[in-house]
């Protein structure tokens, strides 16, 4: 493979969700106290995971892609040909379903479950309204797979996937925002389509402030100086783009996001 190919192959695979969902796994992962070890299992688990939903996406969304003339997509530009991603989203398969399983099998068929979801999102559940649903899913279930990688006896406790699912539909909410006008174009209508640009973005950010609430109410507080100022952050982040338009309110709710993850990580690290 050449590297034109190898440098469009990681740009189908929608490179940014996948190292931040994969990062943020990460550090949930070490904040529990896996070992070294486990860390880059629960890592290249969620890695090889993340690439196959990217890829899949890109894959069923390629027509959709040509006809508003997308030259982010290299399946749509003719940069990648389809057997190419369909190759490597076989081989991703078969790396996650190993390495999810490596955690311990409870573990892994959960991490496997969020890569379903990622998949059913791709193939049809993104233009219904039940779109949400399967970020809820996914990022509801990666904290718990780290849990269970982690001690495979105890689930977690309720607040963690819920606060990881609130995590998700706000991703979800975020994610879709600058490609609303091209989705609509081609019959994607999830319901932030539905909810309209006006008002998914605060929509976006009072569910992502409500998981910040849901994480300081239910984590162990090891430090109340830090729970006060991650959320006047979060409270002034979530202020500045219900006031703000233009990209200010994605840009606040990615912040919320990052706050959120860091706060989850600081509770495990003090548990």
């Amino acid at each position: 493979m050449r590297g034109a190919q190898v440098v469009a192959l990681v740009a189908a695979s929608h490179p940014g969700p996948a190292v931040a969902v994969t990062a943020m796994t990460g550090l949930f992962a070490f904040a529990v106290g896996l070992d070294g070890v486990g860390v880059l299992l629960v890592v290249a688990a969620v890695l090889t995971g993340q690439l196959t939903i990217g890829w899949t996406n890109d894959l069923i969304d390629a027509g959709r892609d040509r006809r508003v003339g997308r030259p982010d997509k290299p399946l749509a530009t003719g940069e990648l040909s389809v057997d190419v991603v369909r190759l490597a989203v076989l081989v991703a398969i078969v790396a996650t379903v190993p390495l999810s399983l490596a955690s311990g099998v409870v573990a892994g068929l959960v991490q496997l479950l969020c890569t379903a979801a990622g998949w059913a999102y791709n193939a049809g559940l993104k233009s219904t309204i039940w779109s949400w649903a399967p970020y809820a899913v996914a990022f509801g279930g990666l904290p718990t797979f780290v849990s269970l990688a982690h001690d495979s006896s105890t689930f977690p406790p309720l607040w963690i996937p819920l606060a990881g699912a609130l995590l998700g539909v706000g991703a979800h909410f975020v994610n879709v925002l600058p490609d609303l006008a091209d989705d609509a174009a081609t019959g994607v209508m999830g319901l932030p389509h539905r909810l309209g640009a006006r008002w998914t973005a605060p929509v976006a950010v009072v569910v992502l402030v409500v998981a910040s609430l849901v994480i300081a109410v239910g984590a162990p507080v090891r430090s109340p100086w830090v729970t006060a100022l991650s959320l006047a952050v979060v409270l002034s982040l979530g202020a500045v783009a219900l006031v703000r338009g233009g990209r200010t309110p994605f840009r606040a709710a990615i912040g919320v996001a990052f706050v959120d993850v860091v706060m989850l990580a600081w509770s495990q690290g003090g548990s």
